[in-house]
Formats: structure tokens, sequence, C-alpha cells
């Protein structure tokens, strides 16, 4: 007889209404809608407007000891589906089953007390998992040694740096052994090395035999740590297979969508009060291609930008190998003593590369812009481009089956 699954998800679905306040059947959601009373006297303030479906019918289930990976793009419904397995939201249809206890990263700061400090936390944490005080404390010295926060134990969580929470939340959520491990892209807010310290961990959960669930767009991590991936598209399941398939299956939706009109795109984040109108890579002679050693010129206009200083403005966006892993990075906000104005009156931005250092090859380019101290605007893949062989630094350059994407002025010695 098999074992029984540890999570079973049937049927999810999630609607979210926008823009609209549903009458109150607690006390808090009757106080926040007195404004609308205010402004409609005594009509109903129950109208339903706009409505989304972050998650349509998702049915799976995952083993015990599998290491899965939830791929899609932004808005994708990748985070709903771990809060509701997570039990941080319910579902408007259909049921999420957990077989064993559970550890979750989410959000920086998900499931912390910012009043209480980081060692009471910890064993907070450590309860709310069903672990006695005597295992706590086992396991105590190595989840502060893990998360560097040995310095501010007791101080409170609501004064940590979000990296200084997510090192602390990471290691309580990976230390005291839960059977299930949910972990969403919060590790970017680390740096690298902490990245690779919870990778690592990760690994070596996955190895003791527990369960995984890990959301990324590191195409690079999910391949090393994951067995399967689960694609989702808009709310739905698109792809469950062995984790190369659902990657190759990914990055092709990825490439599709840059097919379409960049001011359609609907997976982008933001305020959106500015907003990216298209993206081009090209060569400054317009007889030559795009090749290794050549320059390169990377083009982005913007719509909307009625109201901002054009000093507010700023662009910045990472070169992708065909994995989707970032290998290079520009902001216009770090500026060179040979950079002109960073925008025009046209509202363009424009890079210029003298000697593009990549190898033959597919590349991406993942944009965002920056107004007004927020993220105003990003999108993933917003347009592909090719490389062809090319010379640098006066040296032929062949992309070779070792890998590298990124070439490095260098000499050898006698």
């Amino acid at each position: 007889m098999s074992a029984p699954p540890v999570i079973s998800c049937e049927g999810l679905s999630k609607e979210y209404c926008l823009g609209v306040r549903i009458r109150g059947r607690t006390l808090r959601d009757a106080l926040a809608a007195v404004p609308d009373r205010f402004r409609h006297g005594n009509q109903s303030v129950d109208r339903r407007r706009e409505t989304l479906w972050a998650l349509r019918d998702i049915t799976f289930e995952v083993g015990r000891g599998e290491v899965v990976g939830i791929i899609g793009r932004n808005g994708a419904g990748k985070s709903t589906l771990l809060k509701i397995i997570a039990r941080l939201t319910e579902p408007t249809v259909g049921r999420a089953r957990i077989r064993g206890r559970l550890g979750t990263l989410l959000e920086v700061g998900t499931g912390f007390h910012g009043e209480l400090t980081g060692r009471e936390n910890i064993f907070l944490n450590g309860a709310i998992l069903g672990m006695r005080r005597k295992e706590i404390r086992e396991r105590f010295d190595e989840i502060v040694a893990f998360a560097e926060v040995e310095r501010f134990l007791d101080t409170p969580v609501k004064r940590y740096s979000s990296g200084m929470t997510v090192r602390l939340a990471f290691a309580v959520a990976a230390h005291l052994e839960p059977e299930i491990l949910l972990v969403d892209e919060v590790l970017a807010v680390g740096d690298v090395a902490f990245q690779r310290k919870c990778i690592g961990k990760m690994t070596d959960v996955a190895q003791d035999g527990r369960t995984i669930l890990f959301v990324s767009h590191n195409m690079g991590v999910i391949q090393a740590l994951c067995g399967r991936g689960i694609v989702l598209e808009s709310g739905s399941v698109t792809q469950d297979a062995p984790i190369r398939d659902a990657v190759a299956h990914y990055l092709k939706g990825v490439e599709g969508a840059a097919a379409d009109d960049l001011k359609t795109r609907v997976d982008r984040r933001g305020w959106n009060e500015v907003m990216l109108a298209s993206v081009a890579v090209s060569s400054p002679d317009a007889a030559a291609s795009l090749a290794t050693g050549r320059p390169a010129r990377f083009t982005f206009r913007l719509d909307r930008t009625q109201g901002f200083e054009e000093a507010s403005i700023s662009c910045r966006f990472a070169i992708a190998n065909a994995l989707g892993q970032p290998i290079a990075s520009f902001s216009s906000d770090v500026r060179g003593a040979r950079d002109a104005q960073a925008i025009d009156r046209e509202a363009v931005f424009v890079c210029d590369v003298e000697a593009l250092p990549l190898v033959q090859g597919r590349y991406r380019l993942d944009v965002e812009v920056h107004g007004r101290s927020y993220l105003q605007d990003a999108i993933e893949g917003a347009v592909f481009f090719d490389v062809e062989q090319g010379v640098y630094d006066g040296r032929p350059v062949v992309a070779t089956a070792s890998g590298g994407d990124v070439v490095i002025p260098h000499r050898w010695l006698d």
C-alpha cells in the first residue's frame, strides 16, 4: 500500500474582488466600511465590481520527500497557492490537505511578532510548529549562528532590516525540522553568500527526506534543487512534469510573451504611473548584427511620464541567459564620468555598450523603471535577442559546452 501524499490540492480556486469593500462580517470590517458610508450615505456598499481569479481549478499531489518547484511569471498565482497551502488565506473553491508539520518562508516577517525579540520569536515559531521547549533549545545555537544575528538577538524584530528578518526566518523554518517546507522568492532579499547558504541548507533538508515547495525565478537554482516542476499561467496549471521539461515549458512561455505589444503585457509589477512602452536591443551600426565584441545599444521608451520630474525616473535592467539566470545588470542611477543625461525629453533611456562581452547564444532583458522612490514598472523577459560568435579584445570567442556567458579581458603569460 503506497503512502498517502503529504500535500493534496483538489480543485483550488481563489477569487479576489478588485476595488470594492464587502459589508463587514467582523468589527474590523465594519469599521473599515465607515468611510464608504460617509461618501454614499445609507445606500448599500455591497456592490461587486471587477473580479480576478488568482487561481483556477488547481489539482495536484506531492509525496513525502519530493522537492517541487512552483514556476510562473509575475501574477501567475504562485504566492497565492503557497498561502492557501500554508493556511494564510482560504480558497474560494476547493481544498488543500496537509499531512505533517509545516514550516513557511513566504514573505518578509511572516510568522514573526514585531514587538518580540529575535530570541522570543524563535521560541514562538517553534511552539507554533508543535515543538517542545527542550527541542527548540537544542537547535537554538545553530539557528542563531546560521542567521548571523547574535548581536541583535534581544532586539525587537520590528527594528531588524529586511535582510536580517529573512535570515532569521529562514534559519527558524529550516532548523526546527518541519516535515514540509514552503519557500517563496523572499531569499532574493538576502546577500549572495546567504543565498548560497540557504540553497545548501534546502539541499540538506531535501536529502533528509522532507518535502519542499520552492518558488523562484532562478531556473538554475530550481533545476539544481527540484526534481519536479509545476508551471502556473494565469492561475492554472499548464505543466506538471520532470523539472527540465517544466523549465523548458516555462521559458518557452516567457519568450512567447515577449512577442506581444509591451503596452498590453499584464505580467508586470509596480505602481504603473510610469510604464515601459517599448524595449529594443540593436547595434549602433544598423548594418551590423549583435556579436561578441561589437557595440550594442539598449533603448527603453516610457509612457505616461506627465507629472514626473526627469531626475526622479531611473531605468534598471538585467541581462539573463537562456536559463533565466541574471548575468549582468545596469542602472541609470549609477552615474559614470562619460554618461550623458539619463533621460531625454521624449522619455527615452539609451544605454550603449562599446564591446558586448557575451558569448554566442540567446539572451533576454528583465527591465525595471523606478520613479518617486517606488517601483513603477517591471517586466520579466521584456525582449529576447541573439548574439553571434565574434572577437573580444582581439581574441576569437567560441561558446563551449562547459558553460560561461560572459567574456573577461585577459592575457596568458609565458
